[in-house]
């Protein structure tokens, strides 16, 4: 029998067939750090044109979504650099070289939230800036929480932790107050996925 129109069950349809790559002609190391990386590829475009497509170079991620036991929500005010705001978002970080996935996510959730988790989902993830990285994302939620640790920040983490019931986490989506892409598209995930009321 088939799912009604607008069903969260449907089956999704395929991606697109894929295209050829482009041809490349040689990588260019620019910058290399611990953190990021960036390389210059020579490229032969479809149409036999030569051009240089620039790639970040950023290890994977984990994004977790902490739930309470009461099923209220822990979000983290957190100070970034680069643009000198502070805002809601939720735990991730880079996944450590041979780290477990889940166990990355567990580490971020103790260390930026001092929680525990009773189960720890995987969500379907997403590529955060495909145009120019492969960086990826793995979404996780955190259910049965537990405000158990102190915080374990790095030096340069300026972060606050609160928590939000249900009703103001939705809030803070529906006006954009959540302006993280990894914040958002992690809780909707949640919302989509797990939280169908």
């Amino acid at each position: 029998m088939n799912s009604p129109a607008g069903s969260s069950d449907a089956t999704p349809p395929p991606d697109p067939a894929p295209f050829e790559p482009y041809g490349l002609v040689q990588s260019r190391r620019i910058y290399e750090s611990r953190w990021v990386s960036l390389r210059a590829d020579d490229v032969i475009f479809p149409d036999g044109s030569a051009g240089v497509h620039h790639v970040v170079e950023i290890g994977p991620a984990v994004v977790v979504v902490p739930v309470l036991e009461d099923g209220r929500f822990v979000l983290i005010g957190q100070y970034r650099y680069p643009h000198g705001e502070t805002h809601w978002e939720v735990p991730a970080g880079r996944l450590w070289t041979g780290e477990d996935l889940r166990e990355s996510a567990e580490r971020e959730l103790r260390e930026e939230t001092g929680a525990v988790a009773r189960e720890i989902v995987q969500l379907p993830g997403f590529y955060a800036i495909n145009g120019i990285s492969d960086h990826y994302a793995n979404v996780f939620a955190a259910l049965g929480c537990r405000l158990e640790h102190s915080t374990e920040h790095e030096p340069s983490e300026r972060i606050v932790v609160k928590v939000f019931t249900r009703d103001e986490v939705r809030a803070l989506l529906r006006t954009g107050a959540i302006v993280d892409a990894f914040s958002s598209l992690a809780l909707y995930r949640y919302f989509d996925v797990l939280d169908r009321t």
